[in-house]
């Protein structure tokens, strides 16, 4: 049966389309955005903070980045890569959940708490995750998220106990949840062998995924520590990402913490949010592909340059990977990323691909200078070398973003925590009608 052609398919551009004018003729802060690029403020919060910029006599002046969760330095929680070799994911899901570092007692029952939660109800998996898999990992999280409301007794309660106790759930869940998705879509759309694991009790989050992932459960200490501190750098951003203050929207309108959750599944999975780093990794591939000498500074500026001018990669002008939001000179995150990738790919088979991504790094706020006259400072952001990283740690890209996901989940329910109690008040920005005036009605015969 011929599907039927409504005037609206030709007219779809028309009849959205609003005048760039007004944007400017009633100050609307696009993207929630002032002019100078900062954030509108929408809230306050206790969680954390992410640095980037000083204001000084009215003026945007950049700084080096840092990235505070409850008033930490991220480094400070990470430590180096010379410190002690014990997992912290946990324990900053537990500083963003509890406002407190953990003591050593209540951080070994978080961990037994967070182990207890990964089972599945029965013929959840079967159900949920193999019936009807989509081609896209984030859609299958977030489906399983609002169908994991239909087995919750309490869904709608709004009490500490139960939001604490879904929220733990959920960050225990999600790992699996990804990795049985993963080969659930590797099953349906590319012949492959559908690999369920059992979770072996008592191994971190990282452990868990790296175990259920590879198809003899090996892995090295090193990996999996890597893997921790990517969960790590993901768990937490501030309340005006898009994803976060989709949590807090949500939160705010008094609905359930599945659906406050799945809705912000559904914002990372955007190409201008967490999806970026698949651009990333289609920009770096071509990259490889079009620069005949990597370690060649000419050549990788001549490649960098065609892309600023449109005429590379997706034709837009973006150098991906560089350049966020708030970081001006630095990216804390980037900067910890790129610490330990250059660790994981000395002497291995990606050190030149590192000092190519190094100098995609170096090069690019000097192109941008040259070809735009773009005055501003802009780093690397977490994507440059996040790709890389997983890369190197045999996690194919398909599980970039959900992996993203399953971090992001600790801070995302301590937004939704503090906007239960703080907040207060449903959040609705308004927005100007710019049609003029009354149109009159006519009946439909004399249209």
């Amino acid at each position: 049966m011929a599907e039927k052609h409504f005037d609206l398919y030709d007219r779809f551009a028309t009849v959205n389309a609003v005048d760039q004018d007004f944007y400017k003729r009633f100050d609307v802060k696009r993207g929630l955005r002032n002019q100078d690029g900062t954030g509108v403020l929408a809230g306050v919060t206790n969680i954390s903070n992410v640095h980037g910029y000083l204001i000084s006599d009215g003026l945007k002046v950049p700084d080096e980045g840092s990235l505070q969760l409850r008033g930490y330095e991220l480094y400070d929680l990470l430590g180096t890569p010379e410190d002690e070799r014990r997992f912290r994911y946990e324990e900053i899901a537990y500083l963003l959940l509890m406002g407190e570092l953990p003591t050593q007692d209540q951080l070994t029952s978080f961990i037994e708490l967070i182990d207890e939660q990964r089972d599945l109800p029965e013929g959840f998996t079967a159900s949920m995750i193999l019936r009807d898999t989509p081609d896209n990992i984030m859609n299958t999280l977030a489906r399983t998220i609002i169908s994991l409301y239909a087995h919750d007794p309490e869904a709608e309660s709004r009490e500490a106990d139960h939001e604490i106790r879904t929220a733990i759930s959920l960050i225990s869940r999600l790992p699996r949840i990804m990795v049985f998705s993963y080969y659930a879509k590797e099953s349906r759309f590319n012949n492959g062998s559908m690999i369920m694991h059992p979770f072996i009790p008592g191994q971190s989050t990282a452990e868990t995924i790296l175990s259920m992932l590879r198809l003899d459960r090996q892995f090295t200490p090193e990996e999996a520590r890597m893997l921790d501190i990517m969960l790590c750098i993901h768990a937490e951003h501030g309340g005006g990402n898009n994803s976060t203050f989709t949590t807090r929207v949500l939160t705010s309108s008094d609905t359930d913490p599945y659906a406050t959750y799945s809705a912000a599944i559904g914002s990372l999975k955007g190409s201008r949010h967490g999806g970026a780093n698949h651009k990333i990794r289609a920009m770096q591939a071509e990259a490889k592909c079009e620069i005949d000498d990597w370690d060649n500074d000419d050549e990788v500026a001549e490649y960098l340059t065609r892309i600023v001018n449109k005429q590379a990669f997706d034709h837009t002008g973006l150098i991906y990977g560089m350049g966020h939001a708030v970081y001006t000179k630095s990216d804390p995150r980037a900067v910890i990323c790129k610490q330990f990738a250059r660790q994981l790919a000395e002497g291995s088979e990606f050190e030149r691909e590192f000092r190519l991504l190094e100098s995609i790094e170096r090069l690019s706020p000097q192109v941008l200078r040259d070809v735009k006259g773009t005055k501003k400072d802009v780093c690397a952001n977490v994507d440059m070398y996040s790709g890389l990283v997983y890369t190197i740690l045999g996690i194919p890209e398909d599980l970039f973003t959900p992996l993203f996901a399953c971090a992001r989940m600790a801070g995302w329910a301590a937004h939704r925590f503090e906007e239960i109690v703080a907040g207060k008040r449903i959040i609705r920005p308004a927005y100007k009608a710019t049609f003029a005036g009354t149109r009159e009605y006519k009946p439909i015969n004399e249209r």
